[in-house]
């Protein structure tokens, strides 16, 4: 085409084109596509949220940019709840061997005889870090040089569902955010379809229950959703028969309709826009959960990694498997709970029934992230609400011994999310009842999971009953010795 006749083409109007050439037409057309595109992923990335509606508002868990670079997206959390004894499971104690079946010096007034327990489990050391585990985990031992225990842990309560409270939400009594409800505040999630915040608990129970996972004061779109691991894993979520979608969608907009006469400027009921937004997400989880929690779709190896294919483990692999799904979908925070380890007599069979149970699903989590590329950035948290003492009471002595509540002394081990793996950290007494070298407390958890996820938790704040409050409540130390 010479040059005479481009510049025709580019004068030539077109009743059709507006008034554009044909060239006009064809460069401003290629730059729309363009916008078109860079919309949908800039959406994608949370950085162009949806307008907000009058009835909804502001999505709250439109994605956020946290306070640093985070080292993890998405955090794991296995929850050994009854409280695994250190002292049998990563920190062994040769001394307490030596005095096995001896006498407790007796405290002034009680009556109750104690005697020493020695560990029924021996311990080798595992990996090129040379970490010391125990018996009853033979599948996590292979993954030694990924994971980071603390030895030196204590928390600041000693029963059952008010430490467990503690640990989940930073507080002695229900009413507290949990740990998820917080990072969900921080920083949002990155699927709206599905629920950001997910709970497996233990058909066996969980100590304090479903206000383990609550928002507290927070906006309730940040409390946690229970999902059942076997069967539906939501019930009632799918419609009644004959009820299509587009019955459903003119339903939903109908209500939100109904609702808009309700709620405005001087009208911020916020617990109705909170359910209001669950029926939304309600309605896109009918198509993303059965997907996201589709586990018989995975290879037969894979689900063998986890262990589904015994009766024994098959329960704690779902779990994990599902968890893998759904931080690989963009969960932010997955809950784990498995109970039984509580063992106050019996510790010789009921700890290595629950390594048995937990050792070769966890391993496979862990080995599965690996492989996939996603324990870079999916930080994996394992420990209980508590420690183990080193002694027993005689009654319990005499038939099959066990060990009791201590708050002084617990383990707990991190891996994945920029964690410093083949490490361990601090020392307790040489009986294992205190922390003793580098001691650091369940703030200091919280506070290294936070930063870990690019929060700082003395800038987490929520103002609540006259004062800004904080999962850490003064503040927690990075553990720094693992990151």
């Amino acid at each position: 085409m010479s040059k005479g006749e481009f510049q025709f083409c580019r004068k030539t109007e077109s009743p059709v084109l507006g008034g554009l050439g044909r060239r006009d037409f064809l460069y401003r057309f290629g730059h729309g596509l363009g916008g078109i595109a860079l919309a949908s992923l800039l959406d994608q990335n949370g950085a162009m949220a949806a307008a907000p509606t009058k009835s909804l508002g502001e999505n709250p868990l439109t994605p956020k940019r946290g306070h640093h670079a985070a080292k993890a997206k998405a955090c794991i959390f296995l929850f050994m709840s009854g409280a695994p004894s250190q002292m049998d499971t990563f920190d062994p104690k040769p001394k307490l061997s030596e005095y096995h079946g001896r006498a407790v010096h007796r405290v002034y007034g009680s009556l109750e005889k104690r005697i020493y327990v020695g560990s029924p489990y021996k311990f080798a050391r595992h990996g090129k870090c040379g970490m010391e585990i125990s018996e009853i985990f033979p599948h996590l031992a292979t993954c030694a040089d990924d994971l980071a225990v603390v030895r030196s842990l204590h928390t600041s309560a000693q029963s059952h569902t008010t430490a467990t409270f503690f640990m989940n939400t930073g507080a002695f009594i229900p009413g507290s955010p949990s740990l998820g409800a917080w990072l969900l505040y921080g920083l949002g999630t990155e699927n709206q379809d599905l629920p950001a915040y997910v709970v497996l608990p233990d058909k066996r129970g969980v100590f304090g229950g479903a206000i383990n996972w609550a928002n507290g004061y927070l906006p309730a779109s940040y409390q946690g959703t229970q999902l059942n691991s076997v069967g539906t894993p939501i019930v009632d979520l799918a419609p009644p028969a004959g009820v299509t979608r587009s019955q459903q969608r003119a339903n939903l907009d109908l209500l939100r309709d109904l609702n808009d006469s309700s709620l405005g400027p001087d009208n911020p009921n916020l617990d109705l826009i909170a359910r209001m937004r669950n029926y939304e997400q309600a309605f896109r989880m009918q198509t993303a959960v059965p997907e996201a929690l589709g586990i018989d779709s995975e290879p037969r190896e894979t689900q063998e990694l986890y262990g589904l294919d015994d009766k024994i483990t098959e329960s704690v692999g779902r779990k994990c498997l599902m968890a893998r799904r759904l931080v690989e979908r963009g969960v932010r925070f997955v809950q784990i709970y498995v109970d039984g380890w509580d063992s106050h007599d019996k510790i010789a069979s009921e700890h290595r029934r629950r390594g048995y149970e937990t050792d070769k699903p966890i391993a496979g989590l862990l080995k599965d992230l690996k492989r996939r590329g996603l324990l870079d950035e999916t930080l994996v948290v394992w420990g209980g609400e508590f420690g183990r003492t080193a002694d027993n009471s005689m009654l319990f002595f005499r038939t099959d011994p066990g060990r009791d509540h201590n708050k002084s002394a617990m383990v707990m081990w991190l891996a994945g999310g920029g964690i410093k793996g083949g490490t361990v950290v601090g020392e307790t007494n040489e009986l294992g009842t205190k922390a003793a070298e580098n001691v650091y407390h369940t703030y200091d958890v919280h506070s290294t999971i936070l930063r870990q996820m690019g929060l700082d938790d003395m800038k987490l704040t929520y103002y609540h009953a006259g004062r800004f409050k904080r999962l850490t409540d003064l503040g927690g130390r990075l553990i720094k010795e693992i990151v």
